[in-house]
């Protein structure tokens, strides 16, 4: 019989014990995370890296727009600024322009940090 890998098991307990808010500050660190390996895999021209971590990074960005609750004003402004990154990304991916990465990735860390305190704010 094989051995569970413990991060792995580490990683589900985590998700599947975790707060909605809490996988929604996941969502945006998972992001953030891929959008830095396809920034460094575009340096090195490892395209297959590249593609592989912009999609996980786009798939993120679907999901936070898949969770939006769309009878609140402020989501509508939200979505379009998902779609927004997502084009990015996807243009990103077409012509090897870091600067579109970074662009994503400073979004992503202001969303993620207005999100983290919104939750401390609530404790």
């Amino acid at each position: 019989m094989a051995m569970k890998n413990p991060y792995q098991t580490y990683q589900q307990n985590a998700v599947t014990t975790s707060s909605p808010q809490e996988l929604t500050l996941m969502l945006y660190n998972g992001c953030i995370k891929f959008i830095r390996l396809s920034a460094i895999a575009m340096e090195k021209k490892n395209i297959e890296a590249k593609n592989t971590n912009i999609i996980k990074a786009q798939n993120i960005l679907q999901e936070l727009r898949s969770s939006l609750n769309m009878d609140i004003a402020l989501s509508e402004s939200m979505d379009s600024l998902y779609e927004y990154m997502i084009s990015q990304l996807v243009s990103a991916n077409i012509t090897n322009d870091a600067s579109k990465l970074k662009e994503v990735e400073e979004l992503a860390e202001e969303f993620r940090n207005t999100w983290k305190t919104a939750m401390e704010q609530m404790k």
